[in-house]
């Protein structure tokens, strides 16, 4: 008999935002997932940045003029807070559908004034938000407005069918964050892309080139998951001629796709615009890829070489408490002591230790 792998239906986003409104989005997104769920469909990816926009008005926008600045004023004001109403609403849609889903948001901390990370929320379709992954290194023009991901976020989450993953954009052509996704062993892989890149590259070509391959390396199936060129946004961007010419040439270009272990495309849109791409497919069809080629275990040498990652969540501000140990033991409490405190010439050791209660101990 052995063990049992699903069958399960996939389901690839290829949408627009609703242009710099997170409540709108959001609403639009719960729409998205609901019709999913309607459909039949496990699992529904959807593309980079979707809530509240991806912010690709600087692939043809000065990044400080003023127009570019005042959306990204406005990018901020309807960043999604996580968690926050926003997720709250769609862990709702998630638990109605019975589906997973992988939403892609613009993230901002609660009581924040700046700072913005690329992010993918996991739903389950218990409704629990399962966590996130922030993008690692925002691409080119995104680093105007998004900060580098932390470590902690690279991971991948359980489902009620097994493991998925999800990376962003241009990461997923990084193979070291996919051999780190690769050691969970994922079924299915949402890879988020946004609506366009800039004048010098069509993504759609980027999209089949890097998860063939990446479905390939890692041996499981890749919901890509695009978001859609519409004339509000073309209107908004306030294009050249060129600029436009290039969007409108584009938009004609369906982006969202399926592509199956062995890295062949499964299913891909025919059209551009709205609208949700379906694939069934057998899970146990990643099996004899992986006892083929299995990177993250025997096709692979760990005493060769090993990809080494920071999973702890690292902060700007560490609280440190500093006291000081003289020669016979006993405890000096300096007010503000530092690694050079000096407490009447004696020889000591200054422990810095976090509030945890680890501290370490250096001979002063």
């Amino acid at each position: 008999m052995g063990d049992a792998f699903k069958k399960i239906r996939l389901a690839a986003v290829q949408a627009a935002s609703e242009f710099l409104d997170r409540e709108a989005t959001v609403e639009k997104a719960c729409s998205l997932i609901r019709e999913a769920g309607k459909n039949g469909a496990d699992v529904i990816g959807f593309p980079e940045g979707f809530i509240p926009t991806h912010p690709g008005w600087f692939n043809f926008l000065p990044s400080v003029g003023s127009k570019a600045l005042m959306f990204s004023k406005e990018l901020f004001k309807n960043a999604v807070e996580v968690p926050g109403a926003a997720t709250e609403k769609l862990c709702l849609a998630c638990r109605d559908a019975n589906i997973v889903a992988v939403v892609g948001v613009c993230e901002k901390l609660p009581g924040t004034t700046g700072t913005m990370w690329n992010t993918q929320l996991f739903i389950d379709r218990s409704g629990e938000l399962l966590g996130k992954h922030q993008k690692l290194v925002p691409t080119l023009t995104e680093r105007m407005v998004h900060t580098g991901g932390q470590g902690s976020t690279l991971r991948a989450f359980h489902a009620h069918f097994g493991t998925i993953s999800g990376l962003l954009c241009g990461e997923n052509s990084n193979p070291l964050a996919a051999f780190a996704l690769s050691v969970y062993y994922p079924l299915v892989h949402v890879a988020s892309w946004p609506a366009h890149f800039g004048p010098t590259n069509v993504m759609q070509d980027n999209i089949t080139v890097a998860t063939r391959g990446l479905a390939y390396q890692m041996k499981c199936f890749v919901i890509n998951a695009s978001g859609v060129i519409t004339d509000d946004l073309i209107e908004h961007y306030g294009l050249t001629k060129d600029d436009r010419e290039y969007l409108e040439r584009v938009r004609r270009l369906p982006g969202a796709s399926i592509i199956g272990p062995r890295g062949q495309v499964l299913a891909e849109m025919h059209e551009p615009g709205d609208g949700i791409l379906y694939c069934d497919v057998d899970l146990e069809d990643v099996i004899v890829p992986k006892v083929l080629h299995d990177f993250a275990g025997h096709y692979n040498r760990p005493d060769v070489f090993a990809v080494a990652l920071a999973p702890e969540e690292r902060q700007l501000l560490i609280k440190v408490h500093s006291h000081l140990v003289g020669d016979d033991g006993a405890e000096i409490r300096a007010e503000g002591a530092g690694e050079r405190a000096v407490v009447e010439g004696r020889s000591k050791f200054l422990l810095i230790g976090g509030e945890n209660g680890q501290d370490r101990g250096k001979k002063k």
